[in-house]
């Protein structure tokens, strides 16, 4: 069982690599395209049905690039698809998040003091939400408000802004994160495959065809890419929000998820308007710096942090009854309670890192895992051994954690 642990542990960092590897390589060329088309320049020497085109310098050599909004007279000879970097986001994505957080739910996914229910049914209001999510936004997309595509990006941010509320009134703070970037990311990855590229193949099949693409597939293909456009930077905030708990674990967590989306459209407002060389609106830095500082104050007024978990799951009850429990109670107070407090004594530390603290017998067993790997069988923590944790009693953590492991 405990070799398990580690084969898991490994697998996480496998999938959680090949996320961040093709998260680079979506996000990468989508703010490519988005300057690129942004920076298109008319001018009369154009072919027929161009609409622009901009000459760009990289490695040495010299771009000449030209956009059709509908499509060239004829097929090219080859002809580039930017599709699977999405794709393969979402679902290294999807499958860390089944890793993470449904295989660890007791600890990672439900907070019994917000909503106590079982591992399956938390799943499936997981997967619930992300399904619908998408369907309510492609129905609203295609509604006489679609037309509009400002006014729809207005009335997305309250939905967002709703469903950061509800995923905190269901989940842990850090699932109520994780879950609003998956939310996010599952309507920017459904828009690529459902949307953006079936339009794309239509306008192909037609110039095959010898037929004149009709520009509506253009013109929806490029909406549904600037709601991309803009979802893009909160993504990348709640995918690394794990990491810190004075975003996920406050009592305004919900708040400060709304206006992370703000800095999203305020940030994204000062490229796209720069690389439309309609001017630098430097305001938009202010405002996203006001923005951050409000987001830090709320972080710390009231300065309370949610607890994970209020009772002692069955899956850790096996760790709390181990012989050699308390010996490892009385060390993890000794090496690592200066650090995992309510109220840290170590200098410079404000909170618990990851909001992990032990200061029960119920918090050590339930993060029993994870001590046994950052502890036990690595010397990950403390950091730096700055409080001097021998090689017996790593022993002890590792011996601890696999007779519980295989009593179970």
């Amino acid at each position: 069982m405990y070799e398990y642990a580690i084969a898991w542990e490994w697998l996480t960092f496998a999938v959680r690599w090949l996320h961040v590897i093709t998260a680079i390589a979506w996000i990468g060329s989508s703010f490519y395209f988005i300057a690129l088309d942004l920076g298109l320049v008319k001018r009369p020497h154009l072919p027929p049905g161009a609409y622009g085109e901009e000459w760009q310098v990289h490695g040495g050599g010299f771009y000449h690039i030209q956009k059709y909004l509908v499509a060239p007279a004829a097929m090219p000879e080859h002809l580039t698809w930017f599709k699977w970097e999405s794709y393969m986001t979402w679902l290294s994505g999807f499958a860390l998040l089944c890793l993470v957080y449904y295989g660890g739910a007791d600890l990672f996914l439900i907070d019994r003091n917000v909503l106590d229910v079982s591992t399956p049914v938390a799943v499936l209001i997981s997967l619930a939400s992300l399904g619908l999510g998408w369907i309510l936004y492609d129905l609203l997309c295609k509604s006489p408000l679609g037309k509009n595509t400002w006014g729809l990006m207005i009335f997305l941010y309250f939905i967002l802004v709703a469903m950061a509320w509800g995923y905190t009134q269901v989940f842990t703070g850090r699932a109520a994160f994780l879950h609003l970037g998956a939310f996010t990311a599952t309507i920017m990855s459904a828009n690529v495959f459902f949307i953006i590229m079936p339009n794309q193949r239509v306008v192909v099949a037609d110039l095959i065809a010898g037929r004149i693409p009709d520009p509506k597939y253009g013109v929806i293909a490029k909406q549904r890419s600037t709601h991309n456009n803009y979802l893009t930077l909160p993504v990348i905030f709640f995918m690394l929000s794990n990491h810190y708990p004075l975003a996920f674990a406050t009592a305004f967590n919900w708040i400060i998820a709304a206006l992370v989306f703000l800095m999203g459209v305020t940030i994204r407002h000062w490229f796209n308007t720069t690389h439309a060389r309609k001017g630098k609106p430097t305001w938009t830095w202010l405002v996203t710096a006001l923005l951050f500082v409000l987001i830090m104050w709320l972080s710390t007024v009231p300065k309370v942090l949610t607890g994970e978990s209020a009772g002692l799951a069955p899956s850790a009850q096996r760790f709390a009854s181990n012989d050699h429990f308390p010996a490892v109670r009385d060390l993890v107070s000794t090496r690592c309670s200066m650090c995992h407090a309510a109220e840290p004594v170590w200098e410079g530390v404000r909170a618990a890192p990851k909001d992990v603290i032990f200061e029960s017998d119920s918090a050590i067993a339930l993060h029993a895992r994870e001590i046994y790997l950052q502890a036990g069988r690595s010397h990950a923590m403390p950091p730096g051994n700055v409080t001097g944790m021998t090689k017996q009693e790593r022993a002890l953590i590792t011996a601890w954690f696999e007779t519980s492991a295989e009593g179970s």
